[in-house]
Parts: C-alpha cells; structure tokens; sequence
C-alpha cells in the first residue's frame, strides 16, 4: 500500500469521517416526512374498525 493513502484508522476524526460521510456539517441535511406512515395507519384504522363493524352484524 503507498504511503499517500490516508489511513482512516489513523484517528478517530478520519474514521468518523470515513465511517460516516454524511455526518459532516457542510452535507445537506435531509428532512423526512412521517405523512406516508399516518396516512398507512389511518388506513389502516379504519379497515380494522369496519372489519370489527362487519363481524358484529
């Protein structure tokens, strides 16, 4: 191996950055949405209370 490679064990702050590229303060940070996911849920909700309305007649 030549010796210009950086190793990225040399240092916990080269590992972390190797480990972790998207951890470093200029990368953008990606907001995530949880509408999908409530919007399953109330789907979701209402099948198993119609499901429970249905048996119960």
């Amino acid at each position: 191996m030549p010796d210009t490679y950086p190793d990225p064990s040399g240092n916990t702050e080269a590992f972390r950055a190797f480990a972790h590229p998207a951890a470093e303060p200029s990368a953008p940070v990606k907001s995530s949405s949880n509408l999908p996911l409530v919007v399953a849920l109330v789907v979701a909700a209402v099948v198993v209370v119609g499901l429970i309305a249905w048996l119960a007649l």
